[in-house]
């Protein structure tokens, strides 16, 4: 797909966003594919205590971003978005950092916390983005954005498997990750420019009244369960991927890479479809784009569930990849088209923990469901979770009017 310049005053800022999401996403999910093979390291030995505290681990950050990312994002709309960007980016860069030293379990339980504490990075991301560029190509934006967010997602794993095959040492992947993570905080910090973004004298309401009137903004709320259960279904195989790869595979050589690469290739999927369904999201309609996309993540995520070779699993998560990638940025559209201008910080503050909590709730899902009734299950449940998903955008989700 060709990439649209013809608009250079906010161009420049999309892009290197997109570059700037891609680097913080994938230092965000570096560790999914190590943590199970890391966690012996630090005492966690019997394979049910691995697959539920992986679980744990990649979700317990997301569940305290949910609280306060409401709290971020009316900061946001106060003193501008690109501060946002780079708090949560700077947080993001330190704990990876710090993780990287820990010796004990409850060493990550912590640092892991604090960085949800911290982050909000994508809805930082997307409210600024949403703030810089006109509202005809918000899809068309936001679309790139999401894939910048989920390849970064999706090969944050493969270069953190291999960069631990490589050296030998899991330890050494949190610090490659911080480092790239600072190569971030430099592009956003020097390179991005934020037009209108501070709004320091608008009126001063509490969080929850600011919140409350956000809430009566028609469409708004049906969209907050989108994406609850959109990231619900996404997140909770990624604590399952390395040891059901283990499961298909005859050695144990090289599986961290082959775990990245089962992560990676739906990326790849999204790269080649989220620019072209976000474009097209602008033409034919974000309600129908996201009932095709959710109808296809549903029907590509069962079959994983009966496969019997890597090289199966590895195909159909590229398939399920062409439709995830159209699922955020399409419902991200419909919250910028029904949420007002001035509140967009708060409102992707807002949509950002429905995220969240469905990024907690997905692997600490995924995770107890693999361990009490076992892995294939967990595809079972994604499937479940795609067809409610779609019904209730069928039922609740109208298309917003055209300017």
């Amino acid at each position: 797909m060709l990439i649209d310049t013809a608009e250079e005053p906010w161009a420049r800022t999309l892009w290197l966003m997109v570059a700037v999401q891609f680097i913080m996403s994938a230092a965000l999910s570096v560790i999914s594919p190590i943590l199970p093979l890391f966690l012996p390291q630090l005492g966690v030995a019997e394979p049910s205590a691995v697959a539920f505290w992986s679980g744990v681990l990649n979700s317990m950050n997301f569940l305290i971003a949910a609280f306060v990312s409401p709290i971020w994002g009316s900061v946001a709309d106060r003193y501008g978005r690109k501060i946002m960007v780079l708090r949560s980016s700077l947080a993001i860069c330190l704990f990876t950092l710090l993780m990287g030293f820990s010796q004990h379990l409850w060493h990550l339980v912590l640092l892991r916390s604090m960085m949800g504490a911290f982050s909000g990075f994508s809805a930082a991301a997307i409210a600024l983005v949403a703030t810089q560029i006109p509202e005809r190509r918000l899809g068309y934006a936001l679309g790139w954005l999401a894939t910048g967010q989920l390849v970064g997602t999706l090969t944050g794993p493969v270069a953190g498997g291999v960069i631990a095959d490589l050296t030998g040492n899991y330890r050494m992947t949190f610090f490659c990750t911080s480092f790239g993570a600072a190569i971030a905080v430099s592009i956003a910090y020097f390179g991005v420019t934020e037009v209108g973004g501070a709004v320091k004298d608008k009126p001063k309401l509490s969080i929850f009244k600011a919140i409350g009137t956000l809430m009566k903004t028609q469409g708004l709320m049906p969209l907050f369960l989108v994406l609850l259960l959109a990231q619900f279904a996404v997140r909770s195989v990624q604590p399952v991927i390395t040891p059901f790869i283990l499961e298909l595979v005859t050695t144990r050589t090289g599986v961290a890479t082959l775990a990245g690469f089962a992560f990676s290739i739906t990326g790849v999927a999204d790269l080649v479809a989220s620019p072209f369904l976000g474009k097209r999201s602008d033409q034919l309609g974000y309600r129908r784009v996201l009932l095709i996309c959710l109808g296809g993540a549903a029907l590509a995520s069962l079959p994983q569930a009966f496969v019997g070779s890597y090289w199966q699993f590895l195909a159909l998560r590229f398939a399920i990849g062409m439709f995830i990638g159209g699922i955020l940025p399409t419902a991200n559209a419909l919250v910028g088209h029904v949420a007002p201008p001035a509140q967009r910080g708060l409102a992707y503050g807002v949509t950002a923990s429905a995220t969240f909590f469905g990024s907690f709730l997905g692997p600490f899902s995924g995770g107890s469901i693999a361990a009490t009734f076992g892995i294939r299950w967990v595809f079972v449940l994604t499937t479940v979770l795609f067809f409610a998903n779609l019904i209730w955008v069928r039922r609740t989700v109208p298309e917003p009017q055209r300017a």
